[in-house]
Order: C-alpha cells, then sequence, then structure tokens
C-alpha cells in the first residue's frame, strides 16, 4: 500500500509540474505595479473566475492536441494570423495555442522590420517562405497586414503601395485557398481604456518594459488614424475564401478560450487512431559501472 501511495504521489506531482507552467503565466499576466494600484478592482470585477478559466482551457488544449493530430494524419496545411492594435493580446493567445503542442508540428512566425533588401522584394515575398507544408500549423503574429496598418498610418508605405495592396492580397489569399491552405484570420479588438492601462502596465513593470517600443507609444497618439485603417482593411480584404473574425480582447481570459474554441471549429477533425504505446523494459548489464563525475560538472543547487 505504501508503495502504491508513493506511485500516486508521484504522478500527482508530475500533473502538478505540468500545470504549474500555465500558474506562472497568469501570475505574470496578475501581476499589479504598485502605480497601478487603484485599478486592481477594476481589473477583477470583470474577470472570468479561475477555476473556470483553467478548466476551459485545459480541456480546449486537448483538443488542440487531436487537431495537431489531425492536422498531421491529414497533411493539411494551416494558417492563422494574428492581428490587432499593441497590446490587444494576440502573444498571449498564441501562447496558449502552442503551450501543449509539438512545435515541430506548429510554430509561430514573428518577423521583425524589413531589411533594405526586403523593402525593394516583392512586398509578400518575406511572408512566402514561412507558409506551412503539409502537416504544419503556421502562426503569424502580426502579417501582411502591417501594410494596412503600421506601415500606412506612420508612413513606412507611400499611397499608391497601400492600395497595391489592397489589390493585390484578395488574390494572393485566393491562390493561397486553391493550393490547400486554410487561411484563417484574427482581429483582437481592445478599448481605448484598456489599451491605455495595458501600456501603463508595461511602462511600470520592469519585466514586461521590453514589450513597449517608440512604435507603440506612437500609436496611441494615432488611435484614431488606426481606427480608421483598421476599419478599411477589413471592409476590403474579408473575403469569402479567407473571412476575419473579431475578436473581443478586453477580457484577455475569455478572449483565450474564445479564440480557442472558434479555431477548433474552423478545421474539422477527428480522432487519430494510435498504436498502444508500451514502456520497454531497460536492459540491465552487470558488468556496466556508472562513472562518477567531477564536482565542478554540475551546476550548484542554491534551490
Amino acid at each position: 500500500m505504501a508503495q502504491d501511495r508513493d506511485k500516486l504521489d508521484w504522478i500527482e506531482s508530475e500533473l502538478q509540474d505540468s500545470y504549474d507552467e500555465e500558474w506562472e503565466l497568469e501570475l505574470d499576466d496578475e501581476r499589479i505595479p504598485e502605480a497601478l494600484r487603484p485599478f486592481k478592482d477594476r481589473i477583477r470585477a470583470k474577470g472570468i473566475d479561475r477555476h473556470t478559466y483553467f478548466r476551459e482551457l485545459l480541456r480546449l488544449q486537448a483538443e488542440l492536441v487531436k487537431l495537431q493530430d489531425w492536422v498531421v494524419e491529414k497533411k493539411l496545411k494551416v494558417v492563422v494570423l494574428f492581428e490587432g492594435r499593441d497590446s490587444a493580446g494576440k502573444g498571449g493567445a498564441i501562447k496558449r495555442i502552442t503551450q501543449r503542442i509539438n512545435p515541430r508540428v506548429c510554430r509561430v512566425v514573428a518577423l521583425p522590420a524589413p531589411s533594405d533588401r526586403e523593402k525593394t522584394q516583392w512586398y509578400f515575398q518575406r511572408y512566402t517562405p514561412h507558409l506551412p507544408a503539409g502537416g504544419e500549423i503556421v502562426l503569424f503574429d502580426r502579417s501582411w497586414y502591417n501594410r494596412s496598418g503600421v506601415e500606412r498610418v506612420m508612413g513606412f508605405a507611400t499611397p499608391d503601395q497601400v492600395e497595391q495592396f489592397f489589390q493585390d492580397v484578395p488574390e494572393f489569399e485566393r491562390m493561397l485557398a486553391r493550393s490547400g491552405v486554410i487561411l484563417i484570420k484574427y482581429w483582437f479588438s481592445i478599448t481605448d481604456e484598456e489599451q491605455q492601462f495595458r501600456f501603463l502596465m508595461r511602462i511600470h513593470d520592469p519585466i514586461k518594459q521590453w514589450k513597449l517600443s517608440p512604435m507603440d507609444l506612437q500609436s496611441r497618439v494615432r488611435w484614431e488614424d488606426y481606427t480608421k485603417a483598421k476599419e478599411e482593411m477589413l471592409a476590403r480584404t474579408n473575403i469569402p475564401e479567407a473571412p476575419w473574425y473579431i475578436v473581443e480582447g478586453n477580457d484577455k481570459k475569455r478572449a483565450r478560450l474564445n479564440v480557442i474554441d472558434h479555431l477548433l471549429t474552423r478545421i474539422p477533425y477527428g480522432e487519430v487512431p494510435h498504436e498502444e504505446v508500451v514502456l520497454p523494459e531497460r536492459v540491465h548489464n552487470p558488468d556496466y559501472e556508472r562513472r562518477v563525475l567531477p564536482d565542478d560538472l554540475y551546476v550548484p543547487q542554491k534551490y
């Protein structure tokens, strides 16, 4: 009985360690810098309760594993675009999608600003090398829609280049659809007040300050310009082959659950049969003697 109890304790410890990864991410989200403590009650009042959130998140992540297996089995090519204002919650949603699935199957693409050479290329050229082969899922943390957003608003693209983009992008996406790519486009929507609070969180939290760029600060100044650009983008690029889906993002937890749940409905999938896995017995060689390694090779055990 004692041996069985030890095994159960070990299993419980292993499961807890797995769940702690998500808990650590949530703690990072909920740390409130001292300067923003007065906002704490407002944040707590609108949030989904933690028990419901974790229960649903783990259930949905289990379904994502099934979807991953189906994509591999059927050699599907899946592209998911995550767009939205700065601090809208795109990165947090992507983390929860990729958290428990195989990074060799599902990868994230977050391209830096184009180089001088890339600026002379066909606009879509820097994105096409990252498109999936059969059995792969690619999540774009911002995509070719930079041209109709930040590049347009900040003056990095001329009006002619923006208009050419609007002429080209529907046909580019139809080409992807004709080639068998499943293209899903999400726009994360947040209010002016919510973005202001999230930017203040980044300003006052040393761990998050790296997320705040000069471009982010300019996006606050040009809120209305971004709104106009977003509205035209949605109107001119919402095509049947690749429609836009808007995610209400003011509540991060609900946004994550909603986008994962919706993504699972966009790709019909089923169970992939797997052979039963049997752990083989270790081979013991009576003549083998494990070597004792020098102490200086080990990382100091401070914890």
